[in-house]
């Protein structure tokens, strides 16, 4: 849906997409995660056409950006982090307007906005000036604005800003709906616990080049681990939850400790409040001989399921992997 080919974009003295390349799937939800700085916002305005890249290539569901870009408007929706409204134009006219700059049928135009006025809850502030609105309604206006014509995908900057806690629970309703409908989206957010919700990929940029870009649904990485029983290979682990009963010997979390040896936990607890989140193998022969070693050794356990891994540990995971490829190149350089 969206491809992106050896992209780079100068500010003056400053370079901040470096050779970005990156490839995004139809009907994907893609957090677009990274510093301040990183050079997301402008990834953003490059696919949106707004910006005029140095170099490289874009084209969005097949088009070129760099070519077509009208073409490409018709098919893309775009909210900045910083957003204008017209504040002489009710929210109706407001999204009528945006709905026939971009290309809808003047006779389509009031059935488009009753929609997106319905899907966003905007349909009893229709009549009213965005000056009279609160900071959350004037963001769903704007939001409004950007899929009123129906785009195939949607790029969207800090979306959630400003809004409550109730607005932001709408918000990811609406994106999930947009996904099932078949938009492909790609949503940049400080606040990474709100992406979980809805988002089905990460793409980490940093310093303008990409740092990864992974798919989150399975919860699944590739690895060769220690941890894998004997006689089994395997480069494929996903995330799991291991509930265990605990016992009152004093040496239980010392027997639980040994017994996940070689696992890769990513969080532990012996006091059975929490489940205990580890990477097993993919292969479900492969995880029943883990399983049987483990109760074999002495811990009850109690059940064992899938999980999908968070944003934040999957970004900060990324940030760890990235940290150590760095040391160990400068332990390399040193004579």
């Amino acid at each position: 849906m969206i491809e992106v080919s050896q992209l780079v974009f100068e500010y003056p003295g400053h370079r901040a997409l470096d050779g970005v390349s990156v490839s995004i799937p139809a009907g994907s939800v893609t957090a677009l995660v990274g510093p301040n700085g990183a050079g997301k916002s402008t990834l953003m305005r490059c696919i949106a056409g707004l910006d005029q890249p140095l170099s490289g290539h874009i084209r969005v569901k097949g088009l070129s950006v760099e070519e077509q870009p009208r073409e490409v408007h018709r098919h893309l929706g775009y909210l900045s982090d910083f957003y204008g409204l017209y504040d002489r134009l009710t929210v109706d006219h407001c999204l009528r307007y945006s709905a026939l700059s971009m290309g809808v049928a003047e006779g389509q135009a009031a059935a488009r906005v009753q929609q997106v006025a319905s899907q966003l809850g905007l349909s009893e502030l229709l009549q009213r000036y965005p000056t009279e609105l609160s900071r959350g309604q004037r963001q769903r206006v704007a939001i409004g604005q950007a899929i009123v014509h129906q785009p195939s995908v949607l790029l969207l900057d800090e979306p959630a800003s400003g809004l409550d806690p109730d607005a932001r629970s709408s918000l990811s309703q609406l994106f999930r709906l947009l996904q099932a409908q078949g938009m492909t989206l790609v949503v940049s957010s400080h606040i990474l616990s709100e992406l979980d919700e809805y988002c089905t990929h990460i793409l980490s940029i940093r310093n303008g080049r990409i740092e990864s870009h992974e798919a989150l649904q399975d919860g699944s990485m590739a690895q060769t681990t220690s941890g894998t029983p004997p006689g089994v290979a395997t480069d494929s682990l996903a995330l799991y939850a291991l509930e265990i009963a605990p016992t009152a010997t004093a040496d239980f979390e010392t027997q639980l400790r040994q017994a996940l040896q070689g696992m890769t936990v990513q969080d532990f607890d012996a006091t059975g409040n929490r489940p205990i989140q580890l990477w097993l193998p993919t292969s479900v022969s492969a995880r029943a001989v883990w399983l049987t070693r483990l109760v074999q050794a002495g811990i009850p356990v109690a059940a064992l399921a899938p999980m999908r891994e968070r944003l934040q540990d999957r970004y900060a995971r990324t940030v760890q992997a990235r940290d150590t490829q760095t040391s160990d190149n400068a332990n390399e350089e040193q004579p």
